[in-house]
């Protein structure tokens, strides 16, 4: 298997050439019959439009030969109907290949979408935002304008250049020959050309995903950007990377500019060549002037459909290089698809771990843990302790870097995505609202949900503003809808969480946004709805620890205390100093 990664940046991996040629067949073999009949009507139209040529060299032989002028208006009629064949059958063509290509792009997104949402979260987090946003806008388009537009050009022209030279070959071997001899220039130009290109257009993709990274990232953190005084190195970084963006689209404008004036000189080469060797041998008796005539023309005619090709061209390579960064998801470690071994059970072990963030030192150092089925453990500590960490390694977001965390025995790294999730939930302070209604936001943990089932997780995590919304369940959110505030929006996550039905939960300050009180009775109704279920919380409002099961104390990326909260109080270390100033002793 070839894939070339961008290991610097941690980027989404790319397929390589042989990944893509297989998605091309693939594409192809799930619309057969369309792409044989864009075939068919693309030679056809093809074929019709080389009766003209064939029939002007026939006038002006038969002309020199005395021909009636009856039969002349025939010869012209048959022009005539050659270019309304070529009409009709160029319009259907065109229909059909509009067609696959629009049949096509469809599956290639759905797939593209498939593929993204599989995908581990710590992948994605490690390639950036701006990688996964680029494939699945710009190189998706790139790809679809090729289906759409240049696919059904470039089949067309193509089939028009080997119809054209099979029938200047057929008027006369020696003109024919003579004219593909000239077009040598094209032939040697656009290989040095594709050599180059690819590679070009790989490299301008990854530097448009770093500078959509760059601006996204900004953007999201714009407050903490001005808060911290870091204008100035944030617009530093944003011009470095539009600056490499401009560089890597300068080098592919600097192929084009030495491709295209070879090409325009080498259609002038056939045609003059032609001539220049059809005076020779009509002096010979060797051709007519009607042969000479009819090659020129089609070497005349042969120049618009290599133009649509060489045009194309350009579109072609970027479309590749793109095709290859959307394929390239598929690259992404099998287990993400295959997963690995059945859980036995819901309890999960944590055994010796230790993580560190790219380049960085450790930050969890020897943790080990269990979390029993059913029970209520709370992780505590003060900020940078490493609470958090924890709570990504148990959900799988992250992989440890050495020792193991499993659930019943299975390590959650060989958990595909949708078979972790059906144990494990993380719900970190992060939340999203999306473009639907209220019932689609709902439905999307669980879509053969019904309105009772709907209107029960709501009033779970303690929801009675839905009946205060202008439709209800059917209100449209986000942009042109309604708007929901941060506390509605958090509270409109969790309950997805009780339609999900996780066996485990891990709320990361899954509250922090509600204001105390409706955190506390929201965090209750949650715990009364998942009881018998395993619930981890990582907080820092300490009422979460004294309804718990358990506390975990963590520091400085280590458990320090492990056990109930009257244990530790009794134990008078860390977490009891922590009690005595949460509650200002």
């Amino acid at each position: 298997m070839t894939v070339q990664t961008e290991t610097v940046l941690g980027h989404l991996p790319i397929a390589g050439p042989a990944e893509v040629r297989r998605a091309v067949v693939r594409l192809i073999k799930q619309d057969g019959r369309a792409f044989a009949m864009m075939l068919t009507l693309n030679g056809l139209a093809a074929a019709a439009g080389l009766g003209g040529p064939w029939l002007v060299g026939r006038i002006i032989d038969d002309v020199r030969g005395g021909a009636a002028v009856g039969h002349v208006d025939r010869l012209a009629l048959g022009i005539l109907c050659f270019a309304v064949a070529q009409l009709i059958l160029g319009r259907f063509a065109r229909y059909a290949t509009h067609r696959f290509g629009e049949r096509t792009l469809a599956r290639v997104r759905e797939r593209f979408v498939d593929r993204s949402l599989a995908l581990p979260a710590a992948v994605v987090e490690r390639a950036g935002a701006g990688d996964l946003l680029t494939r699945g806008t710009a190189d998706v388009a790139a790809v679809g304008t090729t289906l759409r537009d240049a696919g059904p050009e470039v089949s067309v022209a193509l089939v028009q250049v080997f119809l054209i030279l099979v029938a200047m070959l057929a008027v006369n071997p020696f003109l024919g020959i003579c004219g593909v001899l000239c077009l040598a220039g094209i032939w040697f130009a656009t290989r040095w050309y594709l050599r180059r290109a690819h590679a070009g257009y790989l490299a301008e993709g990854a530097a448009h995903s770093a500078l959509v990274e760059i601006l996204t990232s900004t953007a999201a953190g714009a407050r903490t950007v001005e808060a911290l005084g870091l204008q100035e190195r944030r617009v530093t970084a944003t011009a470095e990377a539009v600056e490499h963006c401009r560089a890597t689209r300068t080098h592919t404008l600097n192929l084009r500019t030495v491709l295209f004036p070879i090409v325009e000189f080498s259609y002038v080469a056939p045609v003059a060549g032609i001539l220049l060797l059809g005076i020779t041998l009509r002096e010979t008796g060797a051709v007519t002037t009607g042969s000479v005539v009819a090659c020129a023309l089609y070497f005349w005619k042969l120049s618009e459909p290599l133009d649509k090709v060489l045009l194309w061209l350009d579109q072609l390579q970027r479309s590749n290089a793109s095709f290859a960064r959307v394929e390239g998801i598929g690259q992404v470690d099998a287990r993400a698809v295959t997963g690995g071994g059945q859980p036995e059970d819901d309890r999960i072990d944590v055994v010796d771990v230790r993580y560190a963030y790219q380049g960085e030192r450790d930050v969890l150092h020897g943790v080990d843990l269990t979390v029993r089925p059913g029970e209520r453990l709370a992780v505590v500590g003060p900020s940078g302790a490493g609470k958090s960490t924890l709570g990504r390694l148990l959900a799988g977001a992250e992989p440890p870097r050495t020792g193991r965390v499993t659930v019943g025995q299975v390590p959650v790294t060989e958990l595909a995505p949708a078979q972790l999730r059906r144990h494990v939930v993380l719900v970190s302070q992060e939340h999203h609202v999306f473009l639907g209604t209220v019932r689609d936001n709902l439905l999307i943990a669980a879509p053969d949900a019904i309105d009772q089932s709907l209107l029960a997780a709501l009033a779970a995590v303690d929801i009675d503003w839905v009946d205060e919304l202008p439709d209800g369940l059917d209100t449209e959110l986000g942009p042109g809808g309604h708007r929901l505030s941060a506390q509605q929006a958090q509270q409109l996550a969790l309950a997805r969480v009780v339609l999900a039905d996780p066996h485990t939960l891990i709320l990361d300050e899954a509250t922090s946004l509600l204001d105390p009180t409706r955190a506390r009775h929201t965090e209750r109704a949650l715990a009364a709805v998942l009881t018998g279920r395993t619930v981890i919380a990582i907080a820092h409002r300490l009422q979460t620890a004294h309804d718990a099961d358990r506390v975990v104390v963590m520091d400085n990326g280590q458990v320090t205390e492990l056990g109930t909260h009257q244990e530790l109080l009794a134990a008078g270390g860390g977490y009891a100093a922590l009690w005595k100033s949460w509650h200002g002793a």
